[in-house]
C-alpha cells in the first residue's frame, strides 16, 4: 500500500492501462501516468475515497460496476477540439466533396449524411451544420443530416447543451456568429447557443469505435474521424476504418487527421483524395 495513495502503484497503472486498450482501444503509455493520476484525483475525491488505494480496490477487487467503467473512460479521453479544426477540410467540403456527391443525384433528390465520429463536445458537427447551411442559403438546395459519436458521455452532455463560450468560438467568421449563435439574456454572460435549427439538424449518441459493430446507417455521404486513430495501435486502426468504411456510400468521403494521413497503406479499399482525405 502507498502513503495515503497518492500515486498508483506500478501494477495499478498496469491494470487500469490495459482495462482502458481493451474497452476502448486507446494506449496508455508509461508517460501518461502522471496525467492519469491527476484525473482520477479529481474522482477520488467526489467519490470521498480516502486516496488512489481505495479507488483502485473499488473498482478491481470488488467488480468493476458499469457505471464506474463510464466515469473512468471519462477520465482517460482526450478530448481535444475546436471549431473550424484543420479549415482545409471544410473548404474542401464545400468546393468539392458537396458538389461531388450532389452532381449524380440531381439537386435536393437527396439528403446527406454526415458522421462526426469521435465528435468530442461537439464542434465539429455544428461547424459543419454551419457550412452546410450556409451553402443551402448560396443556392445549392439540398438537406442534410449529421450524426455526432463520442465514447464519453461527459462531453455528449456538452454536444447536446450546444453552449460554448465566446473565446472558443473565435475561429468561428463573424458572419456565421451572428447566424448561428444565440447570446444569452443575461449580458454578464460570455456563453453563446448555437441556434436551433443547426441543433435540430444534428444528433448525439454514445459509442465505442472498438465495438464489432456500428448502430450507423450503411449510406453515409461524409464521415469525420480525426485525431483519435493515432492513440490506436495499427491492427486497431485498420480494424476500425475498415468497420467505418463499411458505413460509407460509393464515393463517400473519410476524412482523418494531419497525423494519420498514412491509414490509407493498412486499407487498400480507400484512394487518397488529398493528404488527410479518402474516397471510397
Amino acid at each position: 500500500m502507498l502513503g495515503a495513495g497518492v500515486h498508483l502503484s506500478d501494477r495499478q497503472f498496469r491494470t487500469i492501462a490495459q482495462l482502458i486498450e481493451g474497452q476502448v482501444g486507446i494506449k496508455l503509455p508509461a508517460g501518461k501516468r502522471l496525467m492519469l493520476e491527476g484525473r482520477l484525483h479529481k474522482r477520488v475525491r467526489a467519490l470521498n475515497y480516502s486516496g488512489l488505494n481505495e479507488y483502485v480496490e473499488h473498482l478491481f477487487d470488488n467488480g468493476l460496476p458499469d457505471n464506474e467503467l463510464t466515469h473512468l473512460i471519462d477520465v482517460v479521453t482526450t478530448n481535444k477540439t475546436d471549431f473550424f479544426r484543420e479549415p482545409a477540410h471544410f473548404t474542401f467540403l464545400k468546393e468539392v466533396a458537396v458538389p461531388a456527391l450532389l452532381k449524380p443525384r440531381g439537386r435536393g433528390s437527396h439528403g446527406l449524411k454526415i458522421w462526426s465520429a469521435a465528435c468530442s463536445t461537439g464542434m465539429e458537427a455544428y461547424t459543419t451544420a454551419m457550412v452546410l447551411d450556409d451553402m443551402t442559403r448560396s443556392g445549392t438546395r439540398f438537406q442534410f443530416r449529421i450524426l455526432g459519436t463520442d465514447i464519453s458521455t461527459a462531453v455528449l452532455r456538452l454536444a447536446k447543451a450546444a453552449i460554448y463560450t465566446r473565446d472558443v468560438i473565435a475561429p468561428v467568421p463573424a458572419e456565421f456568429v451572428k447566424r448561428y449563435f444565440l447570446s444569452s439574456k443575461d449580458r454578464s454572460s460570455n456563453e453563446v447557443r448555437v441556434v436551433p435549427e443547426l441543433r435540430r439538424l444534428t444528433n448525439f449518441m454514445r459509442m465505442n469505435l472498438m465495438d464489432s459493430s456500428y448502430p450507423v446507417d450503411r449510406d453515409v455521404d461524409i464521415i469525420f474521424c480525426r485525431n483519435v486513430l493515432i492513440y490506436f495501435d495499427r491492427q486497431t486502426q485498420r480494424k476500425v476504418v475498415d468497420q467505418l468504411c463499411s458505413h460509407l456510400r460509393p464515393g463517400g468521403y473519410l476524412l482523418v487527421g494531419h497525423s494519420e494521413s498514412m491509414i490509407h497503406n493498412t486499407v487498400p479499399t480507400l484512394k487518397q483524395v488529398q493528404p488527410t482525405i479518402f474516397r471510397v
